[in-house]
């Protein structure tokens, strides 16, 4: 199971670091991935960060000012998100990858979804 959490409310330009804690069998954990979905509009892809290497992966939307980190010690997957925009505010989750790497922004390649953390960016 993965939990995201981390999220507030915060004011445009601002920054905040959301975290993503891994339990269960971490022997087994391939990548995490970060999604988020705005009221209204389907869940999309945020960010990917591998659980045995170094790589990452951007939505376009995140490359810039999003990145992704993990500390395999404390089994928790980092998102640090700066210069905030009102269009960032989501509920944001994170998940495990269970694909075959031909698509990482693929929602239905991942699992063990958790209730998600909410972000909400005033202007």
């Amino acid at each position: 199971q993965l939990q995201a959490c981390g999220g507030g409310l915060v004011r445009t330009g601002d920054s905040l670091r959301l975290s993503c804690a891994v339990s269960g069998r971490t022997s087994s954990m391939y990548a995490v991935g970060w999604f988020r979905q705005a009221p209204g509009k389907e869940r999309e892809f945020v960010a990917f960060m591998s659980w045995i290497s170094t790589r990452t992966y951007y939505a376009d939307s995140a490359l810039v000012r999003f990145t992704v980190s993990r500390d395999n010690a404390k089994n928790t997957v980092y998102l640090q998100m700066n210069s905030l925009k009102p269009e960032d505010t989501a509920v944001y989750y994170c998940a495990a990858y269970r694909g075959d790497n031909s698509n990482l922004k693929n929602v239905h390649e991942y699992a063990s979804w958790g209730p998600g953390t909410l972000v909400t960016v005033s202007s």
